[in-house]
Protein backbone atom coordinates (compact mmCIF):
# COMPACT_ATOMS: atom_id res chain seq x y z
CA UNK A 1 0.00 0.00 0.00
CA UNK A 2 1.10 4.05 -0.63
CA UNK A 3 1.79 5.75 2.11
CA UNK A 4 -0.97 8.22 0.75
CA UNK A 5 -3.06 4.99 0.91
CA UNK A 6 -2.11 4.49 4.62
CA UNK A 7 -2.87 7.88 5.74
CA UNK A 8 -6.49 7.90 4.43
CA UNK A 9 -6.68 4.49 6.07
CA UNK A 10 -5.75 4.84 9.66
CA UNK A 11 -8.30 6.80 11.70
CA UNK A 12 -8.90 6.37 15.59
CA UNK A 13 -10.16 3.40 17.07
CA UNK A 14 -12.43 2.89 19.92
CA UNK A 15 -13.18 -0.61 19.82
CA UNK A 16 -10.80 -3.39 19.84
CA UNK A 17 -10.65 -7.26 20.10
CA UNK A 18 -9.62 -8.78 23.07
CA UNK A 19 -6.39 -10.22 21.37
CA UNK A 20 -3.16 -9.69 22.37
CA UNK A 21 -0.53 -7.92 20.39
CA UNK A 22 2.08 -9.60 19.59
CA UNK A 23 5.70 -8.59 20.94
CA UNK A 24 7.04 -8.34 17.31
CA UNK A 25 4.58 -5.80 16.02
CA UNK A 26 5.11 -3.59 19.39
CA UNK A 27 8.38 -3.28 18.78
CA UNK A 28 7.63 -2.39 15.17
CA UNK A 29 5.78 0.51 16.44
CA UNK A 30 8.25 1.74 18.64
CA UNK A 31 11.24 1.80 16.37
CA UNK A 32 8.35 3.75 13.91
CA UNK A 33 8.70 6.30 16.54
CA UNK A 34 12.54 5.67 17.69
CA UNK A 35 13.05 6.48 14.11
CA UNK A 36 11.01 10.08 13.62
CA UNK A 37 12.91 13.34 12.99
CA UNK A 38 13.06 15.00 15.88
CA UNK A 39 14.28 19.12 16.14
CA UNK A 40 18.33 19.18 15.78
CA UNK A 41 17.95 15.54 16.39
CA UNK A 42 17.36 15.57 20.48
CA UNK A 43 14.87 12.78 20.49
CA UNK A 44 13.42 14.19 23.54
CA UNK A 45 10.84 11.38 24.02
CA UNK A 46 10.41 8.41 26.25
CA UNK A 47 7.41 5.95 25.49
CA UNK A 48 6.09 3.27 28.20
CA UNK A 49 4.69 0.46 27.12
CA UNK A 50 1.67 -0.53 29.29
CA UNK A 51 0.81 -4.24 28.90
CA UNK A 52 -0.27 -5.44 32.58
CA UNK A 53 -3.87 -4.85 33.58
CA UNK A 54 -3.34 -3.57 36.68
CA UNK A 55 -1.09 -0.63 35.90
CA UNK A 56 -3.71 -0.14 33.19
CA UNK A 57 -6.67 -0.27 35.16
CA UNK A 58 -4.63 2.56 37.24
CA UNK A 59 -4.15 5.14 34.19
CA UNK A 60 -7.47 4.33 32.77
CA UNK A 61 -8.98 6.13 35.97
CA UNK A 62 -7.27 9.17 34.32
CA UNK A 63 -9.30 9.08 31.03
CA UNK A 64 -12.45 7.43 32.42
CA UNK A 65 -13.35 5.96 28.88
CA UNK A 66 -15.16 1.99 28.74
CA UNK A 67 -13.69 2.19 24.92
CA UNK A 68 -9.98 3.17 26.08
CA UNK A 69 -9.75 0.14 28.78
CA UNK A 70 -10.78 -2.65 26.26
CA UNK A 71 -7.28 -1.85 24.80
CA UNK A 72 -4.67 -4.76 25.14
CA UNK A 73 -1.86 -1.87 25.19
CA UNK A 74 -1.33 1.41 25.92
CA UNK A 75 1.77 3.59 24.78
CA UNK A 76 2.38 6.70 27.39
CA UNK A 77 4.23 9.18 25.37
CA UNK A 78 6.38 11.76 27.07
CA UNK A 79 8.45 14.78 26.87
CA UNK A 80 11.55 15.35 28.15
CA UNK A 81 11.28 19.27 27.97
CA UNK A 82 15.11 19.83 28.94
CA UNK A 83 16.42 17.90 26.33
CA UNK A 84 14.27 18.93 23.86
CA UNK A 85 15.85 21.99 21.05
CA UNK A 86 13.98 25.74 21.93
CA UNK A 87 14.24 28.37 19.48
CA UNK A 88 16.23 31.77 19.47
CA UNK A 89 12.80 33.15 20.75
CA UNK A 90 12.07 30.49 23.24
CA UNK A 91 9.90 28.20 21.24
CA UNK A 92 9.72 24.72 22.64
CA UNK A 93 9.68 22.07 20.07
CA UNK A 94 9.24 19.06 22.53
CA UNK A 95 5.37 18.90 21.90
CA UNK A 96 6.62 19.43 18.16
CA UNK A 97 8.74 16.33 17.96
CA UNK A 98 6.67 14.04 20.09
CA UNK A 99 3.76 14.87 17.66
CA UNK A 100 5.99 13.52 14.71
CA UNK A 101 6.93 10.28 16.88
CA UNK A 102 3.33 9.79 17.67
CA UNK A 103 1.91 9.84 14.24
CA UNK A 104 4.63 7.47 13.05
CA UNK A 105 3.58 4.93 15.71
CA UNK A 106 0.01 5.64 14.69
CA UNK A 107 0.48 4.98 10.76
CA UNK A 108 3.03 2.40 11.67
CA UNK A 109 0.26 0.81 13.88
CA UNK A 110 -2.54 1.04 10.66
CA UNK A 111 0.14 -0.65 8.53
CA UNK A 112 0.44 -3.94 10.74
CA UNK A 113 -3.40 -3.96 10.85
CA UNK A 114 -3.34 -2.54 14.20
CA UNK A 115 -6.02 0.73 15.71
CA UNK A 116 -4.62 3.08 17.69
CA UNK A 117 -6.75 6.72 19.12
CA UNK A 118 -4.32 9.54 20.20
CA UNK A 119 -5.89 10.37 23.36
CA UNK A 120 -5.02 14.27 24.98
CA UNK A 121 -7.78 14.67 26.87
CA UNK A 122 -7.05 13.16 30.37
CA UNK A 123 -5.39 14.39 33.48
CA UNK A 124 -1.92 14.25 33.10
CA UNK A 125 -0.94 14.82 36.56
CA UNK A 126 -2.46 12.14 38.04
CA UNK A 127 -1.16 9.84 35.49
CA UNK A 128 2.49 10.97 36.07
CA UNK A 129 2.04 9.94 39.92
CA UNK A 130 0.24 6.75 38.98
CA UNK A 131 3.19 5.87 36.79
CA UNK A 132 6.31 7.32 39.14
CA UNK A 133 7.56 9.31 36.63
CA UNK A 134 10.73 11.70 37.01
CA UNK A 135 9.95 15.39 37.27
CA UNK A 136 11.80 16.30 34.09
CA UNK A 137 9.35 13.64 32.36
CA UNK A 138 6.05 15.04 31.01
CA UNK A 139 3.38 12.78 30.10
CA UNK A 140 2.40 14.14 26.64
CA UNK A 141 -0.66 11.98 25.25
CA UNK A 142 -1.82 7.87 25.98
CA UNK A 143 -1.68 6.01 22.71
CA UNK A 144 -3.97 2.77 23.13
CA UNK A 145 -3.21 0.15 20.77
CA UNK A 146 -4.57 -3.47 19.41
CA UNK A 147 -6.75 -4.79 16.70
CA UNK A 148 -9.63 -2.77 15.95
CA UNK A 149 -12.93 -4.33 16.21
CA UNK A 150 -14.20 -3.37 13.10
CA UNK A 151 -12.53 -4.33 9.81
CA UNK A 152 -13.06 -1.26 7.78
CA UNK A 153 -12.31 2.52 8.82
CA UNK A 154 -15.31 5.10 8.84
CA UNK A 155 -15.42 7.85 5.76
CA UNK A 156 -13.45 10.86 7.44
CA UNK A 157 -14.50 14.51 6.46
CA UNK A 158 -11.54 16.18 5.21
CA UNK A 159 -11.47 19.83 4.44
CA UNK A 160 -10.89 20.18 0.27
CA UNK A 161 -7.00 21.02 -0.07
CA UNK A 162 -8.39 24.42 -1.78
CA UNK A 163 -9.13 25.40 1.71
CA UNK A 164 -6.05 24.96 3.81
CA UNK A 165 -3.32 25.61 1.27
CA UNK A 166 -2.37 29.39 -0.13
CA UNK A 167 0.03 29.39 -3.20
CA UNK A 168 2.27 32.70 -3.62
Amino acid sequence: MSFLELTKQRYSVRKYKAKPVEREKLLQVLEAARNAPSACNFQPWHFIVLTEEKIKAKVAETYPRDWFKEAPVVIVACGDHSASWKRADGKDHCDVDLGIAIEHMTLAAAELGLGTCWVCAFDAKRCHEILELPAHLEVIALLPLGYPEEETSPEKKRKRLEEIVTWK
